[in-house]
C-alpha cells in the first residue's frame, strides 16, 4: 500500500506547482479549437483537459525517480519528496502506473487513431527523464512529449494528421525547447557537478542567442499556421501578444540571474494562454452574425 502524506504526494506531482500543467494545456486547448473550427465538443475539453493534468503529473513523479539519486544536490530539487526520503521508490512507481492507468481510461472514449497516438505519447513522455544521461538535447524529447497532444487533438477531431498540425506540432516543439533551457540555466552550475546534461549546458555562452532563434522559429511556426487555416484577426493579435512577452522574457535572462531565468520560464503560461485566447476569439469571429 502507499503510505500516505498527501502533501509529499502532492508535491511529487506538481499539483501544488501547476506550471508545467498550464505550459502544457494552453497550446493543447488552442490545437483543439484549431482542429475543431469551432468550439470543439465539451466531452473532448473535460478529456483533453483532464489528460492533460494527469500525464503532466505522471511525468513529474517519473522524473523524479529517474532523478532520485541527484535531485538531493541541486539546489532548486534537494527538497523534492524522493531525494529526501519522505516517499518511498516503490511508491512513487504505483503512483505512476496510477495516474497512467487513470490517462488510459479516459483515451478509452476517444477514436482508435487518437489511442495509438496516446501510447506512443506515454513512451517519448516516460523516456524523457533518462535522457539527461545521454544527451544534450533532451529538452527536445521533451519537446515531442509537451507537443503531442497537439497531434492527438486533430484526430481526436477525426481531421486526421493534416500540414497544419505537423506546423503546430513543430511550432510547439521550438518554443520548449526555447523555455525549457531558461529553465535547465537555472540549474547550470548544479547540472555540470552532477553530470545532467541540459540544451542551457550544449549552447554555453550562446545560450541567449539559441533561445532567441527557437522562440522566432516557433513564432513562425505559428504564422504559418494560421495562415493554413485561413485566420484573420485575433489570432495575430496573440502572436504579437506572445512576440512582446517572449522579448521580455530576452530581457529577464540577459544576466543569466538564477531567478530571473526562472521568471522567465514561467511567463510562458502567459503566452500560452495568449496563443489560446487569440485561436478561440479569431474562431468566434468567423461564427455567422458576428
Amino acid at each position: 500500500m502507499l503510505s500516505i502524506n498527501l502533501q509529499d504526494y502532492l508535491k511529487l506531482m506538481r499539483l501544488d506547482r501547476p506550471v508545467g500543467s498550464l505550459l502544457l494545456l494552453w497550446p493543447t486547448l488552442a490545437a483543439l479549437w484549431m482542429a475543431a473550427g469551432d468550439v470543439p465538443p465539451v466531452s473532448l475539453i473535460i478529456i483533453f483537459t483532464l489528460g492533460t493534468f494527469l500525464m503532466r503529473s505522471a511525468g513529474c513523479v517519473i522524473n523524479d525517480y529517474a532523478d532520485r539519486e541527484v535531485d538531493g544536490l541541486v539546489k532548486r530539487t534537494r527538497h523534492r519528496p524522493l531525494a529526501t526520503g519522505q516517499i518511498k521508490h516503490r511508491d512513487a512507481l504505483i503512483l505512476f502506473a496510477g495516474l497512467c492507468l487513470a490517462a488510459g481510461l479516459l483515451v478509452l472514449f476517444l477514436n482508435r487513431a487518437t489511442q495509438w497516438l496516446a501510447v506512443c505519447g506515454l513512451l517519448v513522455a516516460a523516456a524523457y527523464p533518462f535522457m539527461k544521461r545521454w544527451t544534450h538535447l533532451p529538452q527536445v524529447v521533451l519537446g515531442i512529449a509537451f507537443s503531442w497532444g497537439i497531434l492527438m487533438a486533430w484526430t481526436a477531431t477525426d481531421q486526421g494528421l493534416t500540414t497544419s498540425a505537423g506546423v503546430m506540432f513543430i511550432g510547439s516543439l521550438l518554443w520548449i525547447v526555447a523555455y525549457d533551457t531558461m529553465y535547465a540555466m537555472v540549474d547550470r552550475d548544479d547540472d555540470l557537478k552532477v553530470g545532467i546534461k541540459s540544451t542551457a549546458i550544449l549552447f554555453g555562452d550562446l545560450d541567449r542567442l539559441m533561445v532567441g532563434i527557437l522562440q522566432i522559429s516557433a513564432l513562425l511556426s505559428f504564422l504559418l499556421v494560421g495562415l493554413q487555416l485561413g485566420y484573420q484577426h485575433f489570432y495575430y493579435l496573440g502572436l504579437l501578444v506572445c512576440a512582446a512577452l517572449f522579448g521580455y522574457q530576452q530581457f529577464l535572462i540577459r544576466n543569466r540571474d538564477r531567478d530571473a531565468c526562472f521568471a522567465a520560464f514561467k511567463n510562458n503560461i502567459s503566452a500560452g494562454f495568449a496563443l489560446f485566447a487569440g485561436t478561440v476569439m479569431e474562431l468566434a469571429m468567423q461564427q455567422p452574425g458576428l
